[in-house]
């Protein structure tokens, strides 16, 4: 019979090593998922785009689907070996990345960027999980923290590495180079390639036991990981969210369906409004899919769901850093845009700057932010959560001066504050999801978490600016219209806090409830 051993206090050396690993992993993450931001002028002239196509293909292609797949895969990286899963969807986001290269339309670009976000899906539900299960809960937010911080090094290399290689491709071949290749193209194919290496690399790290640093018995290995992986995508893939709810039985069907028929009522009635029917099909697509994923959940796994979908304070925390993503991740990928078009300036300075401006201050913002959110938790149960409400109302200001500037000598500086400020949150807010739920439900979780950042901030926020910037034919506007959901995010945030520290002293007790064998 397993046994629990002591809570473990320290992490060890290879425990740093296996993070320093995940970081490069999460480097290469978001230099493929940003690398569109700085070749985003070019992109828009060669295939005849608006502002707004710009904000889907970057958003919401990508969020969408990286979302959708993540709760699948986020079980199966609860179900499974972390490290091979992580191998299997590097070669895919790196091989769909390098496929980007290769598009002549728009819409063969949105469809690399689709197979980019389901690879990019398998990443972060293993590698949370992994460092959870390597560094003891004292250290948790500052090792997510600094996992986190690739974020930011990776959509800073990105910036920079783009600007370069467009600008010195199209220098040298005005009229297109090799194979026809504009310089956005031979870009994106750099930056897919090397992740087949680091997938390799990932192939070789030891596998830790579940929950052992927390003391915890070890977990019987999952009979069938893939076979639930299936079941798993027919509560969430449509149609086949509709096999999964006819499962649950006829009024399962009934609620699926009037579900699904909603759905498709409301996007119809953006579309006959003038929405674009792309943007909100996939919206829709995503909205439906996470609620069959629920009620699938609820009824096949009612301790997860319980500590998940039915905890306030889990929901809230998911929203309120979800909310803040709305805003970061709109103002990364239109600072670039707004530098070059706005600005005028050159793609190698705007990838330079805004580049270093968000490395180094999204990596201090969030690594300070985590080790802060750590030294508040060991006062207060709810200190993480302060961390989260200072990265919603504290980069405003920065942000409206970054986004009115008439130089770029403003711009920068008001960026890296901005950058600094709102991603102190995201360790705190990933942390305390974590600590809500057992070691097994860690990697549903943290899909759980991604589907705010996501669905809420990337698959929304690029798109609105982008919308209304193309209504008002101005880029400041569009991104300063966003501000309208701060309130919300600060409202969530603060309610989270009120709830957090009942809803974790109560886990155990609500998960054996329901049926959990702890």
């Amino acid at each position: 019979m397993d046994t629990a051993a002591p809570p473990a206090t320290h992490a060890s050396r290879y425990a740093w090593y296996v993070l320093g690993i995940l970081f490069l992993v999460y480097v290469l993450n978001f230099v493929d998922r940003q690398i569109i931001s700085i070749l985003a002028e070019d992109i828009k002239r060669d295939l005849h785009l608006r502002d707004e196509d710009l904000g889907f293909l970057y958003g919401t292609a990508f969020g969408v689907f990286y979302s959708l797949f993540g709760i699948p895969l986020g079980r199966l990286a609860d179900n499974w070996h972390r490290g091979r899963l992580m191998v299997i969807g590097l070669a895919l986001w790196s091989t769909m990345t390098a496929l980007s290269g290769l598009s002549r339309t728009g819409g063969h670009l949105a469809a690399a960027r689709i197979g980019v976000g389901i690879g990019e899906a398998t990443a972060s539900p293993s590698a949370y999980s992994l460092i959870s299960d390597w560094f003891p809960k004292r250290l948790r937010a500052t090792a997510l923290s600094i996992y986190s911080a690739g974020l930011y090094v990776g959509g800073g290399c990105s910036l920079f590495i783009g600007g370069l290689i467009v600008q010195n491709w199209n220098r040298a071949y005005p009229d297109g180079g090799p194979w026809g290749l504009a310089g956005w193209q031979a870009a994106f194919l750099a930056v897919g390639l090397p992740g087949l290496l680091v997938a390799a690399w990932i192939a070789t790290l030891r596998e830790p036991v579940r929950g052992a640093v927390e003391g915890l018995p070890p977990p019987d290995r999952h009979p069938a990981p893939f076979a639930e992986f299936g079941r798993e995508l027919v509560t969430i893939v449509p149609p086949l969210t509709l096999i999964g709810a006819a499962q649950g039985g006829a009024k399962a069907l009934a609620v699926n369906l009037l579900a699904l028929g909603l759905t498709v009522a409301a996007v119809a009635g953006l579309v006959a409004i003038g929405e674009p029917w792309p943007q909100w099909t996939a919206v829709g697509i995503g909205v439906y899919a996470v609620f069959s994923w629920g009620c699938a959940l609820r009824r096949r796994d009612p301790a997860t769901f319980a500590l998940i979908v039915a905890t306030p304070a889990f929901v809230l925390t998911v929203v309120a850093y979800g909310l803040n993503a709305f805003m970061a991740y709109a103002a990364s990928f239109w600072a670039a845009p707004y530098a070059l078009r706005v600005l005028g300036a050159a793609p190698s300075s705007a990838g330079f700057f805004l580049g270093a401006a968000g490395a180094l201050g999204g990596f201090v913002g969030v690594t300070l932010g985590g080790i802060v959110a750590d030294r508040l938790r060991r006062r207060n149960p709810a200190g993480r959560l302060v961390v989260v409400i200072f990265g919603a109302v504290v980069p405003v200001p920065f942000l409206v001066a970054g986004f009115t500037a008439t130089s770029t000598a403003l711009l920068y500086p008001m960026l890296f504050l901005a950058q600094v400020t709102a991603s102190c949150a995201l360790g705190a807010a990933a942390a305390t999801t974590q600590d809500l739920v057992l070691p097994r439900m860690r990697g549903t979780a943290t899909a759980t978490f991604f589907i705010g950042t996501t669905l809420l901030g990337l698959a929304l926020g690029p798109y609105l600016a982008g919308r209304v910037s193309t209504l008002s034919g101005s880029l400041s506007t569009g991104m300063l219209s966003l501000l309208a959901s701060v309130p919300i995010t600060l409202a969530c945030a603060v309610a989270a806090y009120r709830l957090v520290p009942a809803a974790e002293v109560s886990r155990e007790a609500r998960a054996r409830a329901v049926g959990e064998a702890i």
